[in-house]
């Protein structure tokens, strides 16, 4: 295998209702595209890209776009399981969007045992929340994601605000769990896929010895 072509491949999935975007987000980070009307996903759509997480380090980005109508959530589902990161979107106008968010997650973590999704909450069409039609405040979304252990980010494919942080976030949260153990790779599963597994050991065992020992604090009387 070409090391050059890529070092590892991630397969993250989109979450949330019908019509918050997802499409979009995707279409504005992997063409640099926007369109004013998009057809709604039937079933699950397929997108790749690629991202230099550091240095010499290039990942291979397979992203898994899934309808959120409940009709297409039995062909969704399947799709949980082979993930290992996804992005959680709501629409910012749309308050039944982000209360559907709690459902979302459970029914995934639900059914990715025993492995692990690294989540990022979205909202999006941040754009529409100059014309005064916010549904959902910041802090309450912030909030959110703090309960489900999971970072929030803002974003508009519309002008392209925080798309590509978003997805990045997103990658480099799995990459840094990857490094650190905490994220697995785990044979006949598809969620990472790595070129290289030994070059993966000798790196977490170069962390693991250059990590500082913290010098445990005496009490003073």
């Amino acid at each position: 295998m070409d090391l050059t072509l890529w070092q590892y491949q991630f397969r993250i999935i989109m979450l949330g209702d019908s019509t918050v975007g997802k499409s979009s987000l995707l279409k504005r980070y992997t063409e640099d595209l926007f369109l004013e009307t998009i057809n709604q996903t039937v079933g699950v759509d397929f997108y790749v890209h690629f991202l230099e997480v550091e240095p010499g380090v290039r990942v291979k980005l397979q992203f898994w776009d899934t309808a959120g109508q409940e009709r297409f959530r039995s062909v969704t589902r399947s799709y949980y399981r082979n993930s290992v990161g996804g992005l959680l979107v709501f629409d910012l106008t749309n308050r039944a969007s982000f209360e559907h968010i709690r459902e979302w997650h459970t029914e995934v973590c639900e059914r990715v045992q025993p492995q692990k999704v690294v989540f990022v909450l979205v909202g999006h069409k941040s754009d529409m929340d100059v014309d005064g039609d916010r549904a959902v405040s910041q802090e309450e979304a912030e909030r959110l994601a703090g309960q489900l252990g999971m970072p929030y980010t803002e974003a508009s494919a519309k002008t392209g605000l925080n798309v590509r942080e978003a997805f990045e976030m997103v990658t480099r949260r799995v990459y840094q769990g990857l490094l650190s153990g905490e994220v697995q790779l785990q044979e006949g599963w598809d969620g990472i896929k790595c070129a290289a597994p030994q070059v993966l050991l000798e790196r977490r065992a170069s962390m693991a010895q250059s990590s500082p020992t913290k010098e445990k604090k005496k009490c003073c009387a």
